[in-house]
């Protein structure tokens, strides 16, 4: 099993950096480029909400990252170091009321777009694990 572990900044400019480790990742292992995009995409998306949401945005706040790749899935885990939040509170992005709102949406995509999602809050942040299957 191989791991990589980046600490990031609450700045959303630092994601381009998860990014890269991700393409150079999968240069090695040449997931079909749908699957791929899709993933980071959620990767993406799980690592703003850290910044924007569970961290605030704050200077003194950080964002950790770990890259697990064991042969058969890469696994992406984030934690924050927010208060957490109630998975169960969020409301269906489907349902016909929420189909016009303008947020609300980045848990859904983040399930849809991987082959795994699991999410913990702790009172001392969230912890998100996505998965792509090879």
């Amino acid at each position: 099993m191989h791991k990589a572990s980046i600490i990031l900044q609450s700045k959303k400019t630092e994601i381009n950096k998860i990014e890269k480790l991700l393409f150079t990742l999968n240069e090695v292992y040449e997931i079909e480029q749908e699957r791929f995009i899709n993933f980071n995409i959620a990767v993406s998306e799980a690592i703003m909400n850290a910044i924007v949401h569970g961290n605030k945005e704050s200077d003194d706040k950080r964002v950790y990252v770990d890259v697990f790749d064991n042969g058969k899935s890469i696994e992406v885990v984030i934690k924050d170091e927010g208060r957490g939040f109630d998975n169960s509170s969020i409301p269906d992005p489907t349902e016909v009321e929420n189909l016009h709102k303008d947020h609300g949406r980045g848990i859904y995509i983040m399930k849809i777009l991987t082959d795994g999602y699991e999410s913990t809050s702790d009172g001392d942040g969230t912890i998100v694990r996505l998965v792509l299957s090879k």
